[in-house]
């Protein structure tokens, strides 16, 4: 096919959240949406604001971000039948999100219009027009999504393609086609994009939006974009309701490097972008995922191996950093050095101080064995980098830590309360600090003791609190039982934000078969990773720890 230019438009944060075990908090969104943007997609879809605060309360937060390409959308319906769009409660909500771009869909399979709208044909007509034209006239891009559109044209072909007719003779500039169940076949759907061309003209961009029950969205979407659909819609890692959307991490990679079509997106991105997803989805990485898995270069067979070591191309279909991964060959695993050189983004000079960079490939090596993850966890990285340098600085010295919690009875009534008790032990300044404190539980007693025993020393520590806590079995098997290793991650924030901008969010990770000591590990690198942002900044004004000298 002749090159064309694609545009992205990423559902993860609506669509994705419809998986069944994902449900992200707004800071989770913005990070996420802040990552698309550095990837490089034209369209960040955020929620349905008419669904729930959560995604009202997105919407709003949204605007603190300072995106540098990504237009956010706005996801809902037409009006209902019996509202005109003025007095629609779901077409108010669409424009107080105050969005650049708005997302409508509405019913292309007369099935629907009859058995769950329950509404005549022509109705479903208009409503479909009044409500494309009455938000396209409030909003600076208004997109089109056909639910259901390879099914409605299989059923009743004529309806199906008014649908579409009249929501592009109300103004939408493109009109997404859906395969909402996920059930089409490619030829389905070359018939499919064929036709909405043939009906539309030129004139009208065409979008595809395919699911995966069927295990063909990857097949489907290349299909449609092979058929002339320049608007690709999808999810990362293919989160999504029941067998989930298309993945866009394979869907961009073989747009890019093997079809030849051009789109923002910086490819190398794609395995850090996924890996940051599943993390913050406290979801297992998929080793086998296309492109990006662990397991995508991985080479086991002597025969593989060997031929490898003397053209990588005899077994790999692409070159793995192309896309921000790395070969490894598992009977002698190789450095990773590219992946870590990635992580560092430039702060450290070390291309010419291989000595140095080994220090860091080793230490992350041996941290990965043990279940460590740092893609979301970048805080925790840049304090490994610094003290397998020799650079870094302590901020204090920790000599122990005891966490007690017991069940007591409370009152002459004899109720039960649980109550946990922390006592820290910490080195500076050439004293030693005991503090203790209860807490909710062992981490909040933990925090609670430590920022008790530093706060003379370092008071900005109050304006510091946790915003997320999660923890995730490691190496799950029936013989670890409860004993398995866990991974914890805290996400921390400064809650007074400097020079007047956006409150810092930064992640630590800790691994260890004791979950209380797996949180204690990610806790002190939370508190450690504060302090060294500030000392940062009282050396080179309000550079980032990112941009700070070295």
């Amino acid at each position: 096919m002749s090159a064309r230019w694609i545009e992205i438009y990423d559902t993860t944060l609506r669509d994705g959240t419809q998986s069944e075990h994902i449900s992200y908090s707004r800071e989770e969104k913005l990070e996420i949406a802040q990552r698309l943007d550095d990837l490089g997609v034209d369209y960040i879809e955020g929620g349905w604001p008419g669904s729930n605060p959560k995604d009202m309360d997105y919407f709003r937060a949204c605007k603190r971000l300072q995106l540098r390409r990504a237009r956010i959308a706005a996801f809902g319906s037409t009006r209902h039948a019996r509202n005109t769009p003025e007095a629609d409660p779901n077409l108010q909500c669409l424009v107080s999100a105050e969005t650049p771009v708005i997302t409508i869909f509405g019913k292309s399979w007369d099935l629907h219009v009859t058995d769950a709208l329950r509404v005549e044909l022509p109705v479903n007509v208009e409503m479909i027009h009044s409500s494309v034209a009455y938000l396209q006239a409030r909003c600076d891009e208004l997109l089109y999504d056909a639910e259901h559109y390879f099914d409605g044209l299989q059923n009743n072909r004529e309806y199906c393609l008014q649908t579409i007719q009249a929501a592009a003779d109300a103004g939408a500039r493109t009109i997404v086609l859906c395969d909402t169940n996920g059930g089409s076949l490619m030829d389905w759907i070359v018939e499919g994009v064929k036709a909405a061309r043939e009906v539309l003209g030129p004139d009208v961009r065409l979008g595809i939006h395919t699911h995966n029950d069927s295990g063909v969205a990857l097949a489907n979407t290349l299909a449609a974009v092979e058929n002339g659909c320049t608007h690709v819609q999808g999810t990362i890692n293919g989160f999504g309701e029941r067998c989930g959307n298309v993945d866009l991490i394979p869907t961009i990679a073989n747009l890019v490097l093997k079809m030849g079509c051009s789109c923002h997106v910086d490819v190398s991105q794609l395995t850090a972008l996924s890996r940051l997803c599943f993390e913050l989805s406290n979801l297992d990485l998929r080793d086998n995922q296309p492109f990006v898995g662990r397991s995508a270069f991985a080479h086991k067979g002597g025969i593989h191996v060997s031929a490898v070591s003397r053209n990588p191309r005899c077994y790999e279909h692409v070159e793995p950093e192309k896309v921000g991964n790395e070969r490894r060959v598992l009977i002698s695993e190789l450095s990773g050095r590219s992946n870590v050189l990635a992580m560092l983004g430039g702060r450290f000079d070390l291309q010419d101080h291989p000595d140095k960079l080994r220090a860091i490939v080793d230490k992350v090596q041996d941290l990965e064995n043990e279940g460590y993850h740092f893609e979301a966890a970048v805080a925790s990285f840049e304090l490994l980098a610094r003290k397998a340098l020799g650079s870094y600085q302590p901020f204090f010295e920790l000599a122990g830590w005891r966490v007690i919690s017991e069940l007591r009875e409370d009152g002459d009534d004899k109720n039960k309360k649980e109550v946990t008790e922390a006592t820290v032990k910490v080195k500076l300044d050439g004293q030693e600090v005991l503090a203790a404190s209860e807490g909710n539980g062992p981490v909040n007693a933990l925090d609670s003791a430590l920022r008790q025993a530093l706060l003379p020393f370092y008071p900005s520590l109050q304006d510091m609190h946790l915003v997320n806590y999660k923890v995730r079995i490691v190496n799950a098997t029936a013989t670890a039982a409860t004993g398995a290793r866990v991974r914890v991650l805290i996400e921390s924030a400064d809650g007074k934000p400097h020079g007047g901008g956006s409150v810092e969010h930064w992640t630590t990770i800790g691994v260890s078969e004791n979950i209380i000591a797996a949180s204690w590990i990610a806790l002190v690198d939370s508190i450690e990773y504060k302090l060294f942002k500030e000392r940062v900044r009282s050396r080179v004004g309000e550079a980032s720890p990112a941009e700070a000298v070295k």
